[in-house]
């Protein structure tokens, strides 16, 4: 079975760098948003194992997208993992009561990305 790896991130240049590291993943379908609704639009058709979420992004932020995904039983079970460039414990926290998982602190390490698909989908 195809699992599904939805990166949303308003910056193209960051989602291309987290697809061209993922791409080679075998067993995972790779999915992009620019903001907030697309994801969610995108996640309930997908359902997405993973998600790779930017904080503060257009039309919808991070921490309410994370919050939509959370409360529909399509995407509940999805690990969330939040994208900042902002290591604040305001941010953090507000992703946390949101249902975030994990968080990713840009700038990150094409390896580290990959070292955390590969224990998020061992934990699965």
């Amino acid at each position: 079975m195809t699992r599904t790896i939805l990166i949303v991130d308003d910056d193209p240049m960051i989602r291309k760098l987290i697809a061209t590291t993922l791409e080679d993943i075998s067993g995972y379908r790779l999915q992009e948003a620019g903001d907030g609704l697309e994801a969610v639009e995108r996640a309930m058709l997908a359902r997405p194992e993973i998600v790779f979420l930017d904080v503060d992004m257009p039309r919808l932020n991070g921490i309410e997208t994370c919050r939509r995904l959370r409360s529909d039983p399509v995407t509940a079970s999805a690990t969330i993992v939040m994208l900042t460039g902002d290591s604040g414990d305001v941010v953090e926290r507000g992703a946390q009561e949101a249902g975030a998982d994990l968080f990713l602190t840009k700038p990150f390490s094409p390896l580290h990305l990959l070292r955390l698909v590969d224990r998020i989908g061992a934990a699965r």
